[in-house]
């Protein structure tokens, strides 16, 4: 009996346990999208009930109450829930971006990650989301190492430049840029369009040929999903920017105070016997800068697809305002794309991907002499913006009878001078890719693909009839510029892709194609001179009435073409030994018969260490490793066209029948055996995946060797005639430049239970930059600009970095007539020195100071670059930040004019008035000296720790949202910028002019500013 009231009660406990089985509803998203995902696959935890999410991403299950519910779906993290009761349960999924089947785009193709052997780094979309760049190349700074992204200016619309593994070239440095094949800009490109970015930095961009000798850089964008139905987003921020930084001047009593000494001490009577009256004066930068500036940005996409069919179409507007110049500075662009993916039968699948962009742009001179911030740090603060009349001050030239006024013939009224300023540019572009895939037999593709870009340019500049009171930019006739600019190129790939595995072990893809490259275009420029009324609403060249005697037009024309063959074998042996053969035949029109062919071969490899069975596969530390390298040899034609044969465009003025007649002379000097640049690019690499994955390290050691760099100006005799108007002597393979250095990245990727996730990642690059070659006849290759009239600053020399400061070695200052005495004399160098200058090194021991005793003082190639970079997600909240670091930079301090009487900045409150009151900063005085004379007194240490983005987001429940049909509804705010730390002078630490030879010689760099943002993500 007491057996069976057991069974019984067993019985009625069974059946009450399966009665609480409960119907769980709910919703799957993406996270990163809101977009519901179909085909999830749902199931209850040690049970064989199982469902998954329909096409709307919605699903229905039974399940016991206190059991789990598990969410998986490949290439995503696997989500667990507890069922707590009847009710809603909706997840939103994040894609598994430390998987080791990621598939990784490496150029006219994909491997997994696993898989890969060359030095490959990839920026997510979601790293995209958290930056908000305002253009996409700032994304890549501190985000991967081995770049470093610097900006030649903080006004809108400014470019940038990317620079992989240090500076290559004299030449043009900027990498190769694809996006879904076709060249491009990443400028051209709204952020939120993109799926992820991958770099290319060793021998795996040699299937590029003469392209990617400076990397690669591949921009994968988003598409249409299949079986999705359609579905919107819409992206929008607003913000305010302001400057972040202020230069610390002279105020006027400061100034007055100094400028009276500076007086006395040259033997003068004062400018200011009385200087109580004169208070702060005015502070020419809050004149210049403006606050609370509007930036704004909208986007919105629509996307979805069929069983067959997928599309995704975008259009995005932004529009800047810049911290200088009001209105004068303005960028504003609008960009449309469409994706579109058509699978016509089984084997054969189209695809298309094109990108209509315009920019409008304002803006003024900049990093030059006679710009508008370099204006403004030299205007005195003892002078008001306006006069009594309410116009604006006209700053004096100087004169020997009235003290304080010698402010020179270049400094102006900044404020007039943008209120002066007019001009508009224009870009109207075209550009995208058609291809389509044709599966021949099992595992052999032909891949069909024309991507183009066609551009509209068109500028107009008007210069007002003007008088600054005397200085170089008085314009005494209006006139107005029109220029015109036609560019186009197309890119036709047809290639072939084989796989075939044999016996599950020995795994082939074997990829043959060829390439054919074309850029053309045309520009038409003309000048109309006295513009009615003075004015830029009369400003067209078809209301000038004015004529002038020189040549008022002209134009350019340019046909370059290449033809490229190309192969690649991949071959794995049970994935644990892998390795890649490249070979690239390219022949370009810019060189002659001699030279017009070039062969670029290369080689990688790996080895999966974790793969072997010595390696134990049940350590739970570490739990990948792979030891990789590669080889190759790569070309560049990225210079002028015709540089190997003679052309007739120099200048010529001939005197014909007694008459003055415009003719045409000698240009460049040809050299018909002008060949490819070539670069060799070395790389081993270590990859380690710790604590199942969640903890990543990759090291590589790398040497990029580029021969036969092209030196301009090679000196020839001038019997020749390269020495007239427009003349220039030959260019010649002449140079080479290596780069060696490391590169660590560590990244930590882990979510703790089903809330809190945390990816922390930590890179950092070390450059060493140096001159092997130049032969050229003098041995170096200057550039750059210091002053007025100084020899130039910058050298590329043997022995020495791209680019490096050549000048004077300091030592101090002379604090007495003893040590005057003790010391070569420097007189050579424009004046005798007193007690209070600078006291310059003898370099060479030859007991005098001369231009013989120039010598390296310091080179704008940071010795490192790093970024730390911090996401975290709790629920609804998500928190980033990002900062980059860059060490051992230097930059020259050029934005001081030397004239007697602009102001100056702050240090020279510390200056020596007396032996023992300073041994850094010279004495002042009217009197003729040595001191401005380039040297280390004006070179800096640029290195810098910027907080580049920080950004604090919140995403409202999708149970309540959903309710309103939004799938996600998402709030942030963030700031851009956030702060730099460094000891420079300067406005910005991290501006860079570009140009290999002079990027760090600082005019008064235009700041990037700090800009302040609330948007919101909302997908419906």
């Amino acid at each position: 009996m007491k057996s069976k009231l057991l069974l019984i009660a067993f019985i009625l406990i069974s059946s009450f346990c399966r009665a609480q089985d409960v119907e769980i509803k709910g919703t799957v998203n993406e996270a990163a999208t809101g977009m519901p995902m179909p085909g999830v696959y749902i199931s209850v935890q040690n049970s064989e009930v199982s469902t998954a999410t329909d096409i709307d991403g919605n699903y229905i299950i039974k399940a016991p109450v206190g059991s789990k519910l598990v969410f998986s779906f490949i290439g995503y993290d696997t989500i667990i829930k507890d069922v707590t009761g009847t009710g809603n349960i909706s997840v939103s999924m994040t894609e598994n971006a430390k998987t080791l089947d990621e598939v990784v785009v490496i150029g006219y193709g994909t491997q997994r990650k696993k898989e890969v052997t060359g030095a490959v780094s990839v920026v997510s979309s979601k790293t995209l989301e958290d930056m908000r760049p305002v253009k996409v190349e700032q994304a890549l700074q501190g985000t991967v190492s081995g770049v470093n992204v610097t900006t030649q200016s903080g006004k809108p619309g400014a470019a940038l430049d990317v620079r992989i593994r240090g500076i290559a070239t004299n030449g043009d440095n900027a990498p190769l840029v694809l996006i879904d094949g076709y060249i491009g800009s990443l400028s051209d490109i709204n952020a939120t369009d993109i799926e992820n970015i991958t770099v290319l930095k060793d021998a795996q961009a040699a299937i590029y040929g003469t392209s990617g000798a400076n990397g690669v850089i591949l921009v994968t964008t988003k598409k249409g999903k299949k079986n999705s139905k359609t579905s919107f987003s819409y992206n929008t921020y607003t913000g305010f920017q302001e400057t972040t930084r202020k230069l610390p001047l002279l105020n006027a009593t400061e100034y007055a105070l100094l400028l009276n000494e500076k007086y006395a001490n040259g033997g003068q009577p004062i400018p200011f016997p009385n200087v109580s009256s004169l208070g702060e004066g005015t502070d020419w930068q809050d004149e210049v800068f403006d606050t609370g500036v509007p930036i704004i940005n909208h986007d919105l996409s629509v996307a979805g697809g069929s069983d067959k069919v997928t599309y995704r179409v975008s259009g995005s507007h932004l529009d800047q305002d810049g911290i200088i110049g009001g209105d004068k500075s303005h960028f504003e662009r609008n960009t449309a794309r469409i994706s579109l993916n058509a699978d016509l039968t089984e084997k054969l699948k189209l695809f298309t991907n094109v990108i209509y962009l315009t920019t409008d742009t304002q803006g003024f001179n900049e990093n030059v002499l006679g710009s508008v911030l370099f204006n403004a740090i030299n205007t005195p603060s003892i002078y008001s913006p306006y006069d009594a009349n309410g116009d604006f001050t006209v700053l004096p030239t100087g004169s020997s009878s009235i003290p304080g006024s010698n402010l020179g013939n270049e400094i102006i009224n900044p404020l007039a001078q943008i209120a002066n300023t007019y001009n508009d540019y224009n870009l109207k572009k075209l550009s995208g890719t058609f291809g389509a895939d044709y599966e021949v037999i099992k595992n052999l593709t032909v891949t069909g693909r024309v991507g183009f870009n066609t551009q509209n340019r068109d500028e107009r500049i008007f210069n007002k009839q003007i008088s600054y009171g005397g200085k170089v930019f008085d314009n005494v006739r209006s006139s107005v510029n029109q220029n015109a600019f036609d560019d186009n190129d197309y890119t036709f790939d047809a290639f072939a892709t084989y796989k075939l595995s044999l016996n599950e072990a020995h795994n082939f893809t074997g990829t043959l194609g060829t390439t054919v490259f074309k850029t053309w275009g045309k520009g038409l420029y003309a000048t109309g001179f006295d513009v009615p009324n003075n004015s830029w609403e009369f400003a067209d060249i078809s209301l000038t009435t004015g004529f002038s005697d020189s040549k008022t037009a002209g134009s350019y024309s340019y046909d370059d073409r290449r033809v490229s063959y190309f192969g690649r074998i991949q071959y794995d042996y049970k994935g644990k030994y892998l390795v890649s053969g490249m070979l690239r035949r390219d022949s370009s029109t810019k060189f002659g018969a001699n030279n017009r062919v070039g062969y670029f071969p290369s080689v990688t490899g790996g080895w999966v260490l974790s793969e072997e069975d010595f390696f134990n596969k049940e350590n739970s530390i570490l739990n990948f490793a792979k030891l990789r390298a590669s080889y190759g040899v790569l070309g560049s034609d990225r210079f002028g066209s015709n540089l190997y044969v003679g052309l007739l465009n120099g200048e010529a003025t001939y005197i014909y029948n007694g008459a003055l007649v415009n003719g045409f002379a000698i240009g460049a000097l040809p050299n018909p055996n002008l060949k490819w640049e070539e670069a060799r690019k070395l790389d081993f690499g270590l990859d380690l995946n710790f604590f199942n994955d969640k903890l990543q390290f990759v090291a590589d050691y790398f040497e990029d060797t580029r021969a036969n760099l092209l030196i301009p100006g090679i000196p020839v005799s001038g019997i020749l005639g390269t020495y007239g108007p427009g003349g220039q002597n030959p260019t010649l393979n002449a140079g080479t430049v290596v780069n060696k250095g490391f590169e660590f990245a560590l990244t930590y990727d882990n979510t703790f239970g089903n809330d809190f996730h945390v990816k922390a990642s930590y890179n950092v690059t070390f450059i060493n930059n140096e001159v092997t070659e130049v032969n050229n006849g003098t041995g170096f290759y200057g550039g750059g600009e210091f002053a007025v009239g100084q020899p130039q600053p910058t050298r590329m020399e043997v022995g020495h970095p791209m680019g490096y400061f050549y000048g004077y070695q300091t030592d101090g200052i002379f604090q007495n007539a003893d040590e005057l005495a003790a010391h070569p004399d420097q007189s050579a160098l424009g004046a005798a020195a007193q007690p209070g200058d600078i006291r310059f090194v003898d370099t060479n021991g030859d007991g005098v100071i001369n231009a013989d005793d120039r010598t390296e003082i310091g080179d704008p190639i940071p010795d490192a670059t790093m970024g730390f970079n911090l996401q975290l997600d709790y629920k609804g909240f998500d928190f980033a930040v990002y900062t980059f670091a860059s060490l051992g930079n230097d930059m020259v301090r050029n934005y001081e004019r030397n004239l007697t009487d602009v102001n100056r900045m702050n240090y020279t409150l510390n200056r020596w008035t007396g032996e023992g009151t300073s041994n850094s900063v010279p004495r002042m005085t009217t009197a003729a000296t040595s001191n401005n004379v380039f040297s280390d007194f004006f070179v800096e240490d640029a290195s810098y720790l910027r907080i580049q983005n920080v950004q604090l987001g919140y995403t409202i429940n999708p149970d309540f949202t959903e309710k309103a049909g939004i799938t996600k509804l998402r709030l942030y705010a963030g700031v851009n910028n956030l702060y730099t730390f460094t000891k420079y002078s300067g406005f910005d630490p991290g501006a860079s002019s570009g140009a290999p030879l002079s990027s760090g010689i600082d005019f008064g760099f235009y700041p990037v500013p700090r800009t302040y943002l609330i948007g919101l993500n909302l997908n419906f």
